[in-house]
């Protein structure tokens, strides 16, 4: 051990009487709390965004190919592409699910009420999971069955607005140029992603009824839908679709679809920068605030140490090594705690939300060991960058000053 670890060491398990004593305990509750702060909005900020994405994702897709005369969801243009390019497409790097899509607008009736909903039809192919999430009551529709190509999920908003339950039959009208068309559905799963601009209209069912509505053939969809395994290479694999893709094809990404939901996820990331930023500098105040306190109280132990011959950049060391060790305990302490209340989050859901502001029931909380290890390098870089101005101050102590024969 050093010289100055050993001085460092007894320094900070010295006299229990010390002035200096509970401004370090309050620097290390400081600290820890920052940090937790820090980890805690890192982590609740990332998986609200999480959610929310994920939520629009799973209504739509990463990638839609339409024609470029499509206009709106209930006046679509078929598309037809070759089995070539869609196979060309599918084992693209990063793409990782592609199914054809329509939609059809029209009105679900009851004996009581009438609402406005738009069908979304899929086939086979289509990647179940987000609504096999979501589902609460209930099952998925067979999509690969013919014979079951009547059966439909709804939302949980519209089962208890207009009565319906599994099991009910559906009387939904669709608009066909002037006139319309009636169909009946078999209900058979309910369910619930508690994001209303969605949950409001969208049915999901068969694509081949809407081919059988519009007067298409087999080959006929309104568009492609595409997923990929990777969000934040999203634009290179949205690159290499439309490289792929006849001209005449339409190719947008869901952020070109929907750039008000992702301009204010966007958004939220300056929220992120600014209490990291805040929280950042209560930790740093705090320990060198400590510091100082400790320098002061210690300047006599600083003069002494002068006479014997130590250098001033040897007892700025061993102030710094103390003040390390407290930044250590509290960023270990906030790190733990940030994890415990994480994890009791996650499996609990002890903090709810109101579902028709935030669209979710509960706090989400994305557990990313990334955002540990960085909030706490961050955290101990500053607080050291932060301790080489009052550890400035050592070298303006003069024995001559300090040290007094009793």
């Amino acid at each position: 051990m050093t010289f100055e670890h050993l001085i460092a060491s007894r320094f900070l398990t010295g006299d229990k009487n010390s002035f200096s004593r509970p401004l370090v305990r309050i620097a290390t509750y400081t600290i820890a709390l920052g940090v937790l702060v820090m980890i805690m909005a890192m982590s609740i900020l990332r998986g609200f965004q999480k959610q929310i994405s994920d939520k629009v994702v799973g209504f739509g897709s990463h990638i839609t190919m339409h024609s470029y005369g499509w206009v709106n969801d209930f006046d679509e243009i078929p598309l037809a592409l070759d089995s070539q390019v869609l196979q060309n497409i599918s084992t693209l790097p990063g793409v990782r699910n592609i199914n054809p899509y329509a939609y059809k607008g029209g009105m679900l009736k009851t004996d009581l009420q009438i609402q406005g909903i738009v069908f979304k039809g899929v086939d086979a192919n289509f990647d179940t999971s987000f609504f096999a999430h979501n589902i609460v009551r209930g099952r998925l529709p067979h999509f690969d069955n013919p014979e079951a190509s009547s059966e439909i999920i709804i939302s949980k908003r519209l089962s208890s607005r207009l009565g319906l339950d599994t099991g009910h039959k559906a009387r939904t009208y669709f608009w066909t140029g002037d006139n319309y068309r009636a169909r009946a559905f078999r209900i058979v799963g309910i369910y619930n992603t508690d994001l209303s601009e969605f949950d409001d209209h969208y049915i999901v069912g068969n694509i081949s009824q809407i081919r059988r509505l519009n007067g298409w053939d087999s080959s006929q969809v309104a568009g492609y839908e595409i997923l990929v395994d990777d969000f934040n290479r999203l634009d290179k694999t949205l690159d290499d679709v439309k490289y792929a893709t006849p001209p005449d094809v339409d190719v947008r990404s869901v952020r070109e679809q929907q750039p008000s939901m992702f301009a204010w996820l966007q958004l939220l990331n300056s929220n992120i920068v600014l209490i990291l930023t805040i929280m950042a500098l209560v930790c740093a105040s705090s320990i060198v605030s400590a510091l100082l306190i400790m320098i002061f109280e210690k300047t006599s132990m600083i003069g002494i140490l002068k006479t014997l011959g130590a250098t001033n950049r040897s007892i700025r060391r061993i102030f710094l090594i103390k003040a390390t060790r407290i930044v250590g305990i509290g960023i270990i302490a906030g790190n733990i705690l940030a994890l415990i209340l994480s994890l009791l989050q996650t499996q609990f859901h002890i903090v709810h939300l109101d579902t028709e502001s935030y669209s979710m029931p509960f706090v989400p909380v994305d557990i990313n060991l990334w955002y540990y290890l960085a909030i706490s390098c961050g955290a101990m870089a500053i607080c050291l960058v932060a301790l080489l101005l009052p550890s400035t101050y050592i070298s303006h102590i003069h024995p001559a000053k300090t040290v007094r024969i009793e």
